[in-house]
């Protein structure tokens, strides 16, 4: 079985396979553009943009929205992550928190799949902090500036052990569980 992962992030598609292997499936990186809608729901987000990908004729795909939530910051980036990513990037993300005590901030990520014309939405979470400093050279995004247990950020962890405990790993765990089921 094969099922798209509709993304522009290569690092992404990686993590899924990697968690999908014991299950036989295999992922294809598959670029599809689609609209995102703005609102500060990640579900909301996925679902809209998985009733555009099926309008477009695609089946048997994965996509997913992932959102840094900080606690100081009222929980932005959230689900504007990519676009503040895109814009600030992980310096000025250090800089929003220049001085700021409350280090508090956790990763989301939400999971929409479809397969045999059935849809799965799923949404896993991992709490930890940003650090003060950027660190390690893995992963991709926010990975070097979040640490889920105040030691290691993502970033310096092998994709194994971020998958053990990350956002998505947490998420696409959930997804496994509801595939096993259909």
């Amino acid at each position: 079985m094969k099922l798209k992962v509709i993304t522009s992030n290569p690092g992404k598609v990686a993590e899924y396979q990697k968690a999908f292997d014991e299950l036989g499936i295999e992922m294809e990186h598959y670029r599809l553009p689609y609209d995102e809608v703005q609102t500060s729901d990640l579900e909301e987000v996925v679902n809209k943009g998985m009733d555009e990908i099926i309008a477009k004729g695609v089946r048997d795909f994965i996509v997913d929205d992932t959102g840094l939530f900080i606690d100081s910051l009222k929980g932005f980036p959230g689900v504007w992550s990519a676009y503040a990513q895109k814009t600030i990037g992980n310096k000025g993300i250090l800089k929003l928190m220049d001085g700021v005590e409350d280090r508090g901030a956790e990763f989301r990520c939400c999971i929409g799949c479809d397969l045999d014309g059935k849809r799965l939405v799923v949404v896993g979470v991992c709490r930890g902090v940003i650090t003060e400093e950027a660190k390690g050279t893995d992963g991709f995004g926010y990975d070097p500036i979040f640490s889920p247990d105040g030691k290691l950020t993502f970033a310096e962890m092998s994709v194994e052990d971020k998958n053990r405990i990350s956002h998505r790993g947490n998420a696409v765990r959930h997804l496994i569980e509801e595939l096993k089921t259909i």
